[in-house]
């Protein structure tokens, strides 16, 4: 029920090295977003700060269905944070461990790769690499779209690939 900006915290999505991420209502746009916090013992730290904010640019500059959009970046009482489109059902993991109960088909193993494939190409042609691609880090959604997440550990590329440089 905590409130800051337009925004109130519904409830706690999950948390990983760079951060936790929370449920909550845009109030404004009445729609539930995804809300991402740097830990307030990493927020004095310049390094992990970079980090955070790399990965809100990163994402923010690529525009495609298989990437999570960024709708804003801010901090509130010294907590920077990132807000997100809510992408809602299960990560890859999730997929893959229950694909022990119900196979999935070798089409849709296909369909979900090419996805991803896509999501990376678009991220490649505008000179960013993920760095970080892993099962926990996708999300197929509810109506089976694929999105790449967390773009933390994201590099670009300046004039070529010998150039790479961290933002």
């Amino acid at each position: 029920g905590m409130r800051f900006s337009r925004y109130e915290l519904l409830s706690r999505l999950g948390a990983g090295g760079m951060g936790e991420v929370w449920r909550a209502r845009d109030h404004d746009l009445r729609r539930d977003v995804a809300v991402k916090f740097l830990p307030e013992r990493f927020a004095a730290d310049p390094a992990r700060m970079g980090r955070f904010a790399q990965e809100a640019r990163a994402a923010s500059s690529l525009n495609h269905p298989n990437i999570v959009t960024i709708h804003e970046i801010g901090e509130t009482s010294g907590l920077p944070f990132i807000v997100m489109e809510l992408v809602e059902g299960r990560t890859l993991r999730e997929v893959i461990l229950a694909r022990e109960a119900a196979p999935l088909s070798t089409r849709r193993l296909l369909e979900m790769g090419a996805q991803i494939a896509e999501g990376l190409a678009k991220a490649h042609a505008a000179g960013i690499v993920h760095r970080d691609l892993k099962p926990e880090n996708v999300m197929v959604t509810t109506d089976g779209f694929v999105k790449i997440l967390d773009f933390g550990l994201a590099k670009l590329l300046t004039d070529g690939p010998g150039d790479a440089q961290q933002w």
